[in-house]
Parts: structure tokens; C-alpha cells; sequence
């Protein structure tokens, strides 16, 4: 199974408003297994970015002024994601973005759910946890995933991060290597990646009598606190 695990970054938040993708990030799951074949591009939006958006991710116009046109990456992506399942974390919005560049170049022809079937881990997330916060973040720290290094969005680092998250949230374990080379754009880092597996039999602790006891003792005491529990 090929799931590629993707995130955006843009001008703004609203395609209404003729707000652009800027960069694209994507990292590729193979039977649950993250491998080093990630896609990532700048992209030059020939547009202003918006003041709040560049407090998210930092990225300003002119540090893209000589980054392809969406244009310029459209098949090259398109060959990447072609019949994987994307797994994006509020997929609304990613998707949105993703069809409006389409449409630009290729009238409606071109849509993502022509090419892709959609994983939203937003959507996923909320059915696991209702009520609780469920960004990128809450998850990070609700699954243990490090994500020290994202004091800014970035759209690599971010599908580097939801693809930990992805395969802590639905079972999996991994290992991701975030280590930052300093002076380097995310798409030169190592991807160093490898599935936790383990070895032998898993230990099974049975307790002593002492503890079988006790506990006897303690499931006595609620039992006689409350009426008709219903773990008993």
C-alpha cells in the first residue's frame, strides 16, 4: 500500500481571494514504512503573502522569487501522488489549494480526487479524541512525537511530523530523524526513518500473590462504595 503523506504552505487562506500554494511537502508511506523517496518544491506564487501568513511560516516573497512556477512542478507532482492515498492533516484546505492551481493550468480537468482517494487525519483525529484540541501540535504531544524544531510551519518538516503522528494515531511505531542541517533547505536533509520492531515475545507480568491479594482487597472496597459498578 502507498500512502503519501502531504502539506502545504501558502499566501493566504483563502483561493477566493487568489491566495497561492508556496511550497509542497511530501513524504511516502510504504506498508506503514517511511521511506526516504519524498517530493518537495518551493514555489513562486507571483503574488504579495499575507502578513499573518508569513508569521506562520516565514517564507517571503522574495525568497521565492526565483523558485519554479506551480506550472513549471505540475506533472512532476502529479507522477508522484498518482494513485497513492493522501494523508493530510485537514485535507479541506490542502485539496482546495491543490484543485485551484489545477484549474488554473487545466480548466476543471485535473482535480485531486480524479488521481488520489484522501485520508483527513483532522477528521480522523476528532473521531478518536472528541472534544480535545486536535492541530498538528495537541497531537505531537498526545502521541509523544518530537516536533522541537517546528517553531515555524514548514511544509516538509510538518509531513515529516503527521506521518509519526498518522502511524502513532492509527497503531504503528516509528522513528523519525528530524535533525536540522543548518544552512540547508529542508530538501536536502537525510530522511532517516525505520520502523520500531521488536523482538521475542512480548513479557506478560502475572503479579506476586502479595499483589493478586491486594488488589483483591482494593476491587473489594470500591465494590463496596458503589452500587452495581460497571467494571465489575
Amino acid at each position: 500500500m502507498r500512502q503519501v503523506v502531504l502539506d502545504t504552505e501558502t499566501t493566504g487562506l483563502e483561493t477566493s481571494q487568489g491566495h497561492r500554494i508556496i511550497e509542497i511537502g511530501c513524504v511516502e508511506l510504504i506498508d506503514r514504512r517511511i521511506t526516504d523517496k519524498h517530493w518537495h518544491f518551493y514555489i513562486n506564487p507571483e503574488r504579495e503573502i499575507d502578513a499573518g501568513a508569513f508569521a506562520v511560516h516565514g517564507i517571503s516573497r522574495e525568497s521565492l522569487q526565483d523558485k519554479p512556477l506551480f506550472a513549471e512542478v505540475a506533472q512532476d507532482f502529479v507522477d508522484y501522488i498518482k494513485g497513492a492515498e493522501l494523508v493530510i492533516h485537514n485535507a479541506t484546505f490542502d485539496v482546495g489549494f491543490l484543485d485551484y492551481e489545477f484549474a488554473k493550468l487545466d480548466g476543471e480537468s485535473m482535480r485531486i480526487s480524479s488521481m488520489c482517494s484522501v485520508l483527513d487525519t483532522l477528521v480522523l483525529a476528532r473521531q478518536k479524541h472528541p472534544g480535545q484540541k486536535n492541530n498538528l501540535d495537541a497531537l505531537c504531544r498526545r502521541y509523544f512525537i518530537d516536533n522541537s524544531q517546528r517553531s515555524l510551519h514548514g511544509a516538509l518538516l510538518d509531513a515529516r511530523i503527521l506521518a509519526d503522528v498518522y502511524l502513532s494515531m492509527t497503531g504503528g511505531q516509528t522513528a523519525l530523524s528530524l535533525d536540522d542541517d543548518s544552512g540547508q533547505e529542508d530538501d536536502s536533509r537525510d530522511l532517516n526513518a525505520r520502523a520500531i520492531e521488536r523482538t521475542g515475545p512480548l513479557p506478560i507480568w502475572t503479579g506476586s500473590d502479595e499483589s493478586v491479594l491486594a488488589n483483591e482487597d482494593y476491587v473489594a472496597f470500591l465494590a463496596s462504595k458503589y452500587e452495581d459498578p460497571v467494571w465489575k
